[in-house]
């Protein structure tokens, strides 16, 4: 039996796979700095967990308290319902099932696991309509594409803004109420605690239920529960953040149009980049212990995410 048998995950291509890099390039994983990712660097400071967020199940007042905090946050509708979860791909995984087999929608390029989840499912997946359901990346990773509300066209639509917090004004959040259309949000990447394994659906209240139904009781850990509570109620960290993560993207903008590569898009979260050989720069940066991330499909776009505070100065070295 093969690496791949053994771990079917290893077969798609996502950012992270820092433990591939090391085993090539060598170093401690200490010595790395990930910037195939689109996770903030500054993540939002941990504190106040009790023992019994990880001796207890947690109670259903826990699961309330997060869900609330996660409506006013994300201003949802009130005819829609919320579903917390260990994380949006593990949602990605079950939406499928809540329709009979079809033709899904999904334009690429974009995050692969929803084809995958889709194909799973026994689901055919195509680039253009019309389809039984849909799949719109918003912002689109890796371009930041923005879609629109007209965009949400099909009988079941799946609208995933997992990067869409650090531009919540452009955020479809107001459709969650509408029969056929689910919302999805990420917690680890704008908070920066992907390990957190914290995600939410949020749709009309008879997919939600049958969503929740494919979860299970206790999906979400009781730590997770309390963080995320905190970091939903704490609207100024938030506001702060934003505007720190423009500067940034702004700054690795001007340092990487400064070196030869010509800007595709992005978020405020990661940013693409057209170069003459992606696959020659991935290797520049990471013989200084730098992972960036490039992509089957094409030989000149290369991803990076941004760089913690100390980071700046090697990459801008590496480059």
């Amino acid at each position: 039996m093969n690496d791949t048998e053994l771990n079917p995950r290893a077969k798609r291509d996502h950012g992270g796979g820092l433990d591939g890099a090391i085993a090539q390039y060598g170093g401690a994983r200490s010595d790395w700095i990930d910037l195939s990712t689109g996770i903030n660097p500054h993540p939002y400071p941990i504190a106040g967990l009790h023992p019994s967020d990880w001796t207890e199940l947690p109670d259903h007042g826990a699961f309330e308290r997060l869900s609330t905090a996660a409506r006013q946050f994300w201003n949802v509708p009130a005819e829609a319902a919320i579903l917390p979860a260990p994380g949006a791909s593990a949602l990605i995984a079950r939406i499928p099932a809540l329709a009979a087999q079809g033709r899904v929608q999904i334009t690429m390029p974009t995050y692969n696991e929803h084809a995958a989840a889709f194909r799973a499912q026994g689901w055919s997946v195509q680039e253009t309509g019309p389809a039984d359901a849909r799949v719109i990346v918003h912002p689109n990773n890796p371009d930041g594409r923005a879609w629109q509300a007209s965009d949400a066209t099909e009988p079941l639509t799946i609208i995933d803004e997992s990067f869409c917090d650090v531009t919540p004004g452009a955020s479809l959040i107001h459709l969650a109420g509408q029969p056929g259309v689910i919302v999805l949000k990420s917690f680890g990447k704008f908070w920066g605690l992907a390990g957190m394994r914290l995600g939410f659906a949020i749709g009309a209240t008879e997919l939600i239920a049958r969503l929740n139904d494919l979860t299970g009781p206790w999906a979400v850990s009781g730590p997770a529960l309390r963080v995320g509570t905190q970091a939903l109620q704490d609207v100024g960290w938030a506001n702060e953040t934003r505007a720190r993560l423009e500067a940034e993207s702004n700054q690795l903008d001007a340092l990487l149009v400064g070196k030869g590569a010509q800007l595709v898009g992005g978020t405020n979260l990661f940013r693409l980049y057209e170069v003459d050989d992606a696959a020659l720069w991935q290797d520049r940066l990471a013989q200084a212990h730098i992972w960036s991330r490039i992509f089957p499909y094409s030989e000149r776009f290369l991803r990076l995410g941004l760089p913690p505070a100390h980071g700046w100065d090697r990459l801008e070295a590496a480059l």
